[in-house]
């Protein structure tokens, strides 16, 4: 191997070059400038696997509508020689799968109309900031047209260009968010109901319905996303020529597009479906004793929709963001290195080559889940998920090594910007990736012990619940905070190493590592709402106790999945908003003296900074809990006010808990997300470039503590609830059951958790993310015309002492 060009830190790539001394002679291409793989070939390979990944979703979307709801489609029982030694024996079949059909379909009705008026408000919005774009972005050198040259001679687009086709990109990048998560909302309202009518026949049936479902969504969001990149980058380089500086840069408004939708979509659905589930249990569970999804419970059928709109819509956004972002911060840091200014497009398109053989790896990994190795009892259900991480991990490493190899030239350099001639070898980039790609893997892991009533931690906060909720809540909120002790250090260390190794692009590649496998991330991600539908369809249609338990287990399963999709989105974010505000700084041309925290106005905006998730925080909790006391009121109201209700004579009025949610929700969304919009633009333009720099570095410091805090409480919460009600261990059994004070403590705990783990917390990852894409798209406008900040500047010229 030969000698690293100054090596640091020394340990790391020491350690490194002994990994892989034997493996670097074999390197097929070490006397090539170029990378080994053609043009041609990339060309063809990225949109072969989106085509791939489209392709198996709907083989999977015909796999299961073959489950029919419509009573009048459905096999008679001689046809399928099912055997019903369940409760529901006595009951027709066509009576059991009717209600089932009415209940999915009022479901799907209220999704749609919740989301659809959602994107009106959204649509506003595009089109009021695609315009702040344009402007800020061309007034940068007064809306000129003509080309410029540089220093070395390359000739350069006008800001023009850059305001125009950063505008494009954005509103791009806005209705790919927009229509995955609305592919996923469809998908999981097509699929709740067939899952529950599956559990009739046993655990894996029902898994294996719920499983394909989530992964339509994840192969679907993860082809269409790259697809919609790559095509973008396609077309815009047809206009950019030879800058492809210029390029990229303008490309970065398609993460920032698919940010701020996932943005509104985390808190809109977050808040509408943690009123709903809030008012549901405080009424329904504490005060009436009844079960949860009771039909008499008249908030049931908003809970349900908010699942779809809140766990999977903005889920699938979110994830969709950080795809867009960690890709876009990527290309903006090598765009400006050897790789760039050769105009390799094999090398440029590695950071969309990941994403693309992920898309192939999850795919083989998918079948092991769906096919080849089933969960068939309730005890293997964790354990198959769970290897879906496992699997595609070890598959993706092998794939990431040749892709090193083969797309990336033997070295290049440009990436270090205090050392400019300092070479990073292919093989770093290998390291840097599968450390993000293992780093992940090692945050589900942990985020698994942390929420899963299989584990210890779990068990002891459901054990607390055996002196009151207020024990319940303080060792919750202990859980949740030494959950960010390893996420951490693993954090720490992916950054560590892979910004040794290749500065800000190691850390946007090591994000791109830890989304490598987004497919089959987002496949056990959402499978957890459409398990919580299938239960409380199961419980609604009346289906039986031993169904209910079996829908039960499932999600029990999948509320630890879902914790765990959201330690992937947190760390991803931390990586991904690192890389962004790496770019930042370089395009504002931020010195590292610049930047110090020993300066004042840096050091300022860190305080500011660290501050704004908790500000966040405060305003999206405090909508969940103003839209949940409408909720609360209502169901009460309805308890007391119609007859036969709680006899189950009487019909509740679910529309009338929909339309509170709903308008709860669309109001309350915008004052959080106008607070993460506004202030890049407002501390840009009023303070410079050097206190954003700091704002952005504090936001995501603190931010990401409190979001796997949050999200690991809430998460550790919601199965010591269920831990308590499942009774599978003499431990359980002894804290009472169903309607004991351990269960109305554990209950209550629930219900304080529902706005941490699925509102606040899932949208922390976004305002970490949000605030450095802004920034970084906005950055040529600060630099030009307010780097110093306008009232530093005032105060200058007041003789201020600054």
């Amino acid at each position: 191997c030969s000698k690293l060009p100054t090596p640091h830190p020394r340990g790391v790539e020491k350690i490194a070059t002994m990994v892989l001394e034997a493996l670097s002679k074999l390197k097929p291409h070490t006397h090539y400038e170029m990378p080994a793989i053609s043009p041609t070939a990339v060309t063809i390979f990225i949109p072969v696997a989106v085509v791939l990944g489209i392709v198996f979703a709907i083989w999977l979307w015909i796999r299961v509508a073959r489950v029919k709801v419509n009573p009048s489609d459905a096999p008679t029982r001689s046809e399928n020689g099912r055997e019903y030694l369940l409760e529901e024996e006595s009951r027709g079949e066509a009576e059991i799968m009717q209600k089932a059909a009415d209940i999915q379909e009022a479901i799907s009705e209220g999704a749609v109309s919740f989301l659809m008026t959602e994107y009106k408000y959204m649509a506003v919005f595009m089109v009021a900031f695609s315009a702040v774009i344009f402007v800020l972005l061309g007034s940068e050198d007064g809306f000129s047209t003509k080309w410029q040259h540089d220093a070395s001679g390359a000739r350069r687009a006008p800001a023009l260009y850059n305001a125009l086709f950063s505008t494009i990109a954005f509103i791009l990048g806005a209705i790919t968010s927009i229509v995955s998560g609305f592919l996923g909302m469809k998908i999981a309202t097509f699929a709740n109901a067939r899952t529950a009518l599956e559990a009739r026949k046993g655990v894996a049936p029902a898994f294996m319905c719920a499983f394909r479902a989530g992964a339509v969504m994840g192969f679907l969001l993860a082809s269409v996303g790259v697809g919609a990149l790559f095509l973008s980058l396609l077309v815009f380089r047809h206009f950019y020529g030879e800058d492809w500086t210029g390029l990229y840069e303008a490309i970065t408004g398609f993460g920032l597009g698919g940010s701020a939708i996932a943005l509104f979509g985390r808190v809109g659905g977050g808040i509408y479906t943690k009123a709903a589930d809030v008012g549901a249990d405080l009424v329904g569970k504490i005060e009436k004793d009844i079960p949860e999804d009771d039909p008499r419970n008249p908030a049931v059928i908003a809970d349900n929709v908010g699942d779809n709109v809140g766990d999977i819509a903005g889920m699938g956004s979110d994830l969709f963001g950080s795809l867009a972002e960690s890709t876009c911060a990527a290309l903006v840091v090598s765009s400006v290195s050897s790789l760039g200014a050769s105009h390799s497009w094999t090398a440029m398109s590695f950071p969309l080559l990941i994403t693309s053989s992920g898309i192939i790896v999850s795919l083989l990994t998918t079948l092991l889940a769906t096919d080849l190795k089933p969960a068939k009892t309730i005890d293997e259900i964790e354990s198959t998920l769970k290897n879906q991480l496992i699997v595609s991990t070890v598959i993706m490493t092998p794939v990431t090594l040749l892709i090193s190899l083969y797309a990336l030239p033997h070295e290049f350099t440009g990436i270090f910007t205090n050392d400019p001639l300092r070479a990073v070898k292919n093989w770093h980039m290998f390291i840097a990736v599968a450390a993000g790609l293992w780093g992940g893997l090692a945050i589900g892991i942990v985020t698994e012990y942390y929420t899963s009533n299989a584990y210890q931690p779990v068990k002891t906060v459901a054990q607390s619940c055996r002196t009151g909720a207020s024990t319940n809540i303080i060792f919750g909120l202990a859980l949740g905070y030494q959950s960010c002790i390893v996420p951490t250090v693993v954090l720490a260390v992916i950054i560590y190493v892979s910004f040794s190794l290749a500065n800000m692009y190691g850390i946007a590649c090591a994000a791109l590592g830890m989304l490598g496998t987004l497919a089959s991330g987002l496949a056990i991600d959402a499978y957890g709402p459409i398990a919580d539908n299938a239960g409380g369809i199961a419980e609604m249609a009346a289906m039986g106790e031993d169904i209910r338990s079996r829908t039960d287990a499932l999600d029990a399963a999948g509320n630890t999945t879902a914790a765990i999709g959201k330690g992937f989105c947190i760390g991803s974010a931390a990586l991904v908003g690192l890389a962004l505000f790496g770019a930042y700084v370089v395009r504002a041309k931020i010195s590292v003296a610049d930047s110090s925290i020993l300066d004042p106005e840096v050091f300022a905006g860190l305080l500011i900074g660290a501050m704004l998730p908790y500000w966040f925080s405060s305003m999206t909790m405090k909508s969940v809990g103003q839209a949940a006391l409408a909720m609360v009121e209502e169901v009460r109201n309805q308890f007391n006010t119609i007859a036969g209700l709680m006899e189950g004579t009487a019909r509740p009025d679910y529309r009338r808990c929909v339309e509170i949610s709903t308008k709860a929700s669309l109001e309350e969304m915008i004052a959080p997300g106008a607070l993460v919009i506004l202030t890049p633009i407002v501390v840009g333009v009023l303070f410079g470039t050097r206190t954003l720099s700091g704002v952005l570095a504090g936001s995501l410091v603190s931010g990401v503590q409190m979001a796997v805090s949050m999200s690991n409480t809430g998460g550790a919460w919601d199965n010591a609830k269920k831990y308590i009600e499942a009774g599978n261990s003499e431990a359980a059994r002894d804290l009472g059951g169903k309607g004991s004070d351990a269960h109305t403590a554990a209950v209550i705990g629930d219900t304080v958790g529902d706005p941490l783990k699925d509102t606040s917390g899932p949208a922390n990852n976004i305002l970490i993310k949000l605030m450095a894409v802004e920034s970084l798209v906005f950055a040529p406008f600060f630099l030009a015309h307010t780097a110093d900040g306008l009232i530093f500047r005032l105060l200058a010229k007041m003789g201020a002492p600054i």
